[in-house]
C-alpha cells in the first residue's frame, strides 16, 4: 500500500473515474492520504462525484510519474469518522477553506478490494493488491 501511496503523491494529479448511469465520468484528484491502516482519498458529498461513488463504489485511478503510470482498480468505502477527515484535512492544508471535519460535507473515502499497477514501456509491470 505504502508504494501506491508514494507513486499517487509523485503523480500530483492523478485521475479518478467513476460511473453516472452508463457513462464514465473522470476529473482530476489530488488528495491521496494513509490512515488506520487504509489508502483514503477526498471530495465533497455536495459534488456529483460523490453521488456517483454512492451509487456505485467501484473506482479506478490513473496518474503518471517520471516516465511511469498507475492503474488502481478499488471500492470506495465512506469513512464517516471525525478523525480520518482531519487525518485528510492535516495532510492537505489548503482544503481547509472549503472543508472542516464534521462539516457535513467532507468526505473521505478508504480504498478497499485495491489491485494497483505501476508500469512502463520499459519494465514489466508491478502489481499490489490489498
Amino acid at each position: 500500500m505504502n508504494e501506491v501511496y508514494e507513486f499517487l503523491k509523485k503523480c500530483g494529479t492523478y485521475y479518478l473515474a467513476t460511473t453516472e448511469g452508463d457513462q464514465p465520468r473522470v476529473r482530476p484528484f489530488g488528495t491521496v492520504d494513509v490512515f488506520d491502516g487504509g489508502l483514503y482519498i477526498q471530495t465533497g458529498l455536495k459534488k456529483p462525484v460523490a453521488a456517483q461513488i454512492k451509487a456505485n463504489p467501484k473506482v479506478e485511478l490513473c496518474g503518471f510519474a517520471e516516465g511511469k503510470w498507475i492503474r488502481v482498480a478499488a471500492t470506495a468505502v465512506l469513512d464517516e469518522r471525525i478523525e480520518a477527515q482531519k487525518h485528510m484535512l492535516d495532510a492537505y492544508p489548503s482544503l481547509q477553506g472549503m472543508y472542516q471535519p464534521g462539516d457535513g460535507n467532507t468526505a473521505v473515502y478508504r480504498l478497499t478490494n485495491v489491485t494497483a499497477q505501476i508500469c512502463s514501456f520499459t519494465e514489466a509491470p508491478v502489481v499490489y493488491n490489498f
